[in-house]
């Protein structure tokens, strides 16, 4: 009786998995994916928003240098990246703004006499996760 029920066993397993199995696995696969989600996207624009930080941060800060240099702000960002005589490059190239994909930045100019570029924002009309518009920051 043993040796029948061994052979048994061994006859089940090696007929795979039954359509009802692989469909039962795929619904908790499913289940699974629809609960993550939300939480993947989040991470995805908390990522996008520490970019941004960082990329505001380049661009004020070789703001803030070029001024230091010249005395005045430089006209428009691509000041920024071109060297000649007179001044040198602060930034490699200008960076995207990872919320629209594109290098467009909103420029503040400066209210005195010079004028020139004096601050930066993201030119995204969208919400971040903590409620503030990216064109503020």
């Amino acid at each position: 009786m043993m040796k029948r029920d061994g052979k048994k066993r061994k006859a089940w397993l090696k007929a795979g998995f039954t359509l009802i199995e692989l469909m039962v696995v795929l619904a908790i696969m499913g289940i699974l994916l629809t609960i993550a989600q939300p939480s993947l996207k989040r991470s995805i624009i908390k990522a996008d928003e520490t970019v941004l930080k960082e990329n505001l941060f380049q661009i004020r800060d070789a703001i803030d240098q070029y001024y230091a240099d010249n005395g005045s702000y430089p006209q428009d960002l691509e000041a920024l990246v071109s060297a000649d005589d007179r001044t040198r490059s602060y930034l490699r190239g200008i960076p995207k703004d990872p919320i629209t994909r594109l290098p467009d930045w909103i420029t503040v100019a400066f209210e005195g006499e010079e004028g020139g570029i004096f601050d930066v924002h993201s030119a995204s009309p969208l919400v971040a996760l903590d409620g503030t518009p990216y064109n503020t920051w």
